[in-house]
């Protein structure tokens, strides 16, 4: 499922223009963006939890020289799966 097909299935289930159902699926978006660059966390209870992770620098290969490169330290987003998210995939 893409952005579009997502927006097209919000709008159907909450009965919403599509152009309704546009605006809240980028507001949702942006506001966990936010928090996440903030360095915050979002739960959603039941769904799963978005957070920031911080990755360390470290020393990889290029595979096609076998030349050392340095991979800098960054930030990363992350996703855990809350029990209600799992138990309905399973």
């Amino acid at each position: 499922m893409n952005k579009n097909e997502l927006v097209s299935a919000v709008a159907d289930k909450a009965n919403l223009s599509k152009g309704d159902a546009q605006s809240a699926v980028d507001a949702v978006f942006s506001v966990i963006t936010e928090e996440l660059k903030k360095g915050g966390d979002v739960r959603l209870v039941g769904f799963g939890n978005f957070s920031v992770s911080r990755r360390e620098a470290s020393t990889g290969r290029n595979p096609q020289t076998g030349a050392e490169v340095k991979i800098p330290a960054r930030n990363v987003p992350k996703f855990s799966a809350g029990k209600g998210l799992k138990d309905a995939v399973n």
